[in-house]
């Protein structure tokens, strides 16, 4: 699978060193508050578990299936909820766990949807990536492991129709990997 990248972003050394520089900040942050994150899923799996197992502070976690990109290598426009049912976060402190920032229209109707139909103190975002481009949706990260060019990027849960989720790093994915 590695023969498949253009090229390597990040080694694993390299995500987990920032990780434990995020873990720092949030829990800086979220020290003595009830702290609740929700990861969006799949791509947010490795992200979740790394990052967790570094912040030393009590929190509830939950996860959100949704889906954007169906197949592709930008998002749909569509944001489908794929579970109708939220994460108990009224009264808490919420972070919002995604892989990367792209188009912003994800978590975007993320952040909206646990808003309005919830009761949480104060919702922030925190991501692995940031791709550097004009955002769909007026959305940013309070925090962000690594800023990207606007590249198609596998690796460390980001997949490609459901391959390289499994990769121990993000690199860019080769043009001739990707459907026309």
């Amino acid at each position: 699978m590695r023969n498949h990248l253009e090229r390597i972003l990040y080694h694993e050394s390299t995500i987990l060193a920032r990780l434990d520089e995020m873990a720092q900040e949030i829990a800086r942050d979220y020290a003595g508050k009830d702290l609740a994150v929700v990861a969006v899923m799949n791509g947010s799996l490795m992200f979740l578990a790394d990052l967790l197992r570094r912040i030393p502070l009590p929190l509830r976690f939950d996860c959100l299936a949704v889906a954007s990109y169906h197949g592709g290598t930008r998002s749909s426009g569509r944001v489908d909820f794929l579970q109708n049912k939220l994460p108990d976060i009224d009264g808490r402190h919420v972070l919002v766990l995604d892989d990367i920032l792209d188009s912003g229209i994800t978590l975007d109707a993320v952040r909206r949807r646990l808003e309005t139909e919830r009761s949480p103190l104060s919702v922030r975002v925190c991501v692995l990536l940031r791709k550097r481009r004009p955002r769909e949706s007026r959305v940013d990260a309070d925090y962000v492991g690594f800023d990207i060019a606007d590249e198609f990027v596998v690796g460390y849960g980001l997949d490609y129709r459901e391959r390289y989720r499994n990769l121990p790093l993000i690199g860019v994915l080769g043009a001739e990997h990707i459907a026309g």
